[in-house]
């Protein structure tokens, strides 16, 4: 069977200066992110040996550790694909553009409200952008830790990663710093390719 594989960046490790230097973006990824695969996979192994040794599992336990490490593998595996390189006057065009105009007014409006989900996320999750495809509408969701909060059937298009190890060693404790700065690194073009 297969396993979780760390995806490469689409990036080097300095191309997200100044918003992330490479030393936090390295542990971000090689650390953090490498454990939330290296911890699906080694579930997954003791699933399939005890079915091969016909023991028993605490189904209760492993569903839950599977939700938070395999959760937190996809979302940090969108998170990377949605930065690029920061720039100043960094905009959205195209459909996302539309949709945005369309579902809250206008870009600042948008930006205010998913920055205030980002800010105030108690403790360790995300905030995301996520497109309603029964309601044809984009929601701001916010998700406790990888897992809660999540609603099935929404297209995530855009997540920012506001746990501490995503920032504490470039921002310290300075969430809102971090969150203004991530405005400048978000790639719109893979944000239109998701809403594809």
């Amino acid at each position: 069977m297969n396993n979780y594989e760390l995806p490469e960046l689409p990036y080097e490790y300095n191309d997200l200066v100044p918003f992330i230097t490479k030393e936090q973006l390295e542990i971000h990824h090689q650390k953090h992110h490498q454990s939330y695969v290296n911890n699906a996979n080694s579930i997954l192994t003791k699933v399939d040996e005890a079915r091969e040794n016909n023991t028993e599992l605490d189904q209760k336990a492993i569903a839950k550790e599977l939700s938070f490490n395999i959760s937190g593998h996809i979302l940090h595996s969108l998170f990377w694909l949605n930065m690029k390189k920061p720039q100043e006057n960094n905009l959205p065009n195209n459909n996302i553009l539309g949709l945005i105009n369309k579902n809250f007014s206008n870009f600042e409006r948008f930006k205010k409200e998913f920055s205030n989900t980002a800010l105030s996320v108690e403790g360790s999750g995300w905030s995301a952008l996520a497109y309603d495809n029964i309601a044809d509408r984009l929601i701001i969701i916010q998700i406790e830790k990888h897992n809660v909060n999540l609603v099935p059937k929404l297209n995530l298009i855009l997540v920012l990663d506001v746990w501490e190890h995503a920032y504490y060693l470039d921002y310290k404790n300075d969430r809102a710093k971090y969150i203004e700065n991530f405005w400048s690194a978000i790639d719109w073009n893979e944000v239109n390719t998701r809403i594809q």
